[in-house]
């Protein structure tokens, strides 16, 4: 039995999609907003690499219109899964990681995120905070943000999302 063409590129399409996804994961990219130079490098050679497993021998406009309809409809379902599913989305995305509490810094968690003293510090003073002990929590987002909450500034808490994005590898300890 032989697979028609166009439903051969959608299941090769399919295929590369789930495995790039994996990959990623396996291999420590949380999230690919703010990317190096080294990263973007890297995933224009994927793309470049894994082309013609999508599409074989077919290199027409149809076949390729059908290989980004595939990945489209992929993307779509996949997203529905994430956010019908915790358990998929914990291991695509994972979970927020406790970096400080009350002023006191997770060792085990800032090395399992492979975050340093230095970043989280610098993440502080963006925040306007001076001091680690002056943190109430500082959160790393499944997005890659380090959120900080730090001690209440006369009867207001001061709370902002940590702009720069930190690249984790593997998985962490969560809280």
């Amino acid at each position: 039995m032989t697979i028609p063409p166009l439903l051969d590129i959608v299941l090769r399409s399919v295929a590369v999609y789930l495995f790039i996804l994996l990959a990623i994961r396996l291999f420590g990219k949380k999230e690919l907003a703010q990317l190096s130079v080294i990263d973007l490098v890297f995933i224009l050679l994927i793309s470049n690499a894994v082309q013609n497993a999508m599409v074989g021998s077919d290199s027409s406009l149809l076949g390729g219109l059908v290989a980004a309809l595939a990945l489209f409809a992929t993307n779509f379902v996949f997203k529905i899964l994430l956010f019908k599913s915790k358990k998929i989305s914990e291991f695509v995305q994972g979970k927020a990681v406790l970096l400080v509490y009350e002023g006191h810094l997770i060792p085990e968690n800032l090395k399992s995120a492979e975050i340093t003293l230095e970043e989280i510090e610098a993440a502080a003073r963006e925040h306007g905070v001076e001091k680690i002990g002056e943190v109430k929590l500082a959160i790393l987002e499944v997005d890659g943000n380090i959120s900080i909450v730090s001690s209440e500034l006369g009867n207001k808490t001061k709370h902002q999302t940590h702009k720069t994005r930190h690249k984790l590898k593997g998985r962490v300890n969560n809280f």
